[in-house]
């Protein structure tokens, strides 16, 4: 099987997204996946250990001082090199800030195309065809690269597979320098992590909460189903903006997108730009008063009532079922 080149975006502590089990899982359905990475130092023991429980077959890592302090040139780097030395049929990555731009960049040096926030990836007598849901998610429509490389950048969350555990090998590379003129990093400030519930760009359960909730206090109804059901804590825009949560809790067009294996809609009701961002959820539960709401139009269940009637009697069933 050809080999496919996974870049896996570790954080500048060293640790393994979660974007890295889908992608890994879709590298190997089409092919034997090469992760590559770029750290400052050579790889811990335990980050190779869970990047070989994720199916990475080899491990390119890609290693140097300045691994951490030089914007997006290292990935780019490392990727061009992982690309001549494995020959790959395609090139993947995750549809964040950093892997679009490294996409971008790669192509550029290799002549090679980009598919962005691909949902979904196939092989298919030998072509790789990508799934991407375009439009505000109105259109599904597949996507080729004939006669180039193709580099397919993943929606976190669109994958809930895992490739088969393996024991990995480590192919340590030293960075060079690169020439020209960068783009440095000064110092980072870490965002607070909530290790009570997932990340939300990723997570296989997310609830979300919108205007319908009324107000900041009553937005901790939304909290209390996603705790219930472990799940990350969404907003629709018109909630963020009305100052109920951060915006990085934010799930639509101008916010993240999302699609996890169930999507928990509360007070929401459904604009474009909203369901932009989440319709790809495998399962889509809605909870509004409104029955023409346009959410229940996507929801696979839809409940018309109040979210501070129905919501609480779900808490409780919940709680008693563990």
């Amino acid at each position: 099987m050809q080999n496919v080149v996974v870049l896996i975006e570790l954080t500048h502590t060293g640790h393994v997204p979660a974007s890295a089990r889908g992608l890994l899982a879709v590298a190997t359905r089409l092919g034997t996946p090469v992760a590559v990475t770029v750290s400052e130092i050579p790889l811990e023991a335990s980050t190779v250990a869970a990047l070989g429980e994720l199916g990475a077959v080899t491990i390119h890592a890609a290693h140097g001082p300045s691994a951490h302090s030089i914007l997006v040139a290292h990935l780019v780097d490392a990727l061009d090199a992982a690309v001549t030395a494995h020959a790959p049929a395609a090139v993947l990555a995750a549809s964040s800030v950093d892997g679009r731009e490294a996409a971008g960049r790669l192509a550029v040096r290799t002549g090679a195309g980009v598919l962005v926030d691909v949902v979904d990836a196939h092989s298919i007598d030998g072509k790789i065809t990508t799934t991407h849901s375009v439009f505000g998610g109105n259109y599904t429509v597949h996507a080729a690269v004939p006669g180039a490389l193709p580099i397919i950048t993943l929606r976190s969350g669109a994958i809930d597979e895992q490739a088969p555990a393996v024991t990995p090998e480590v192919l340590n590379i030293e960075l060079a320098a690169p020439p020209g003129t960068v783009a440095t990093i000064d110092s980072y400030s870490d965002a607070p992590e909530n290790q009570a519930r997932p990340e939300l760009r990723g997570a296989a359960t997310v609830v979300s909460g919108g205007r319908g909730l009324g107000s900041a206090e009553n937005f901790v109804l939304v909290e209390q189903l996603a705790d219930a059901l472990g799940a990350a804590v969404g907003a629709s825009r018109a909630a963020v903006d009305a100052g109920f949560i951060s915006q990085t809790a934010q799930v639509g067009q101008t916010g993240v997108s999302v699609s996890p294996q169930l999507y928990v809609a509360l007070g929401i009701s459904g604009a474009i730009q909203h369901r932009a961002g989440m319709q790809t959820a495998k399962t889509i539960v809605a909870i509004n008063q409104d029955e023409d709401a346009p959410i229940f139009e996507i929801a696979d269940l839809g409940i018309v009532g109040d979210v501070f009637t129905v919501v609480p009697q779900a808490i409780e069933l919940l709680n008693a079922r563990r």
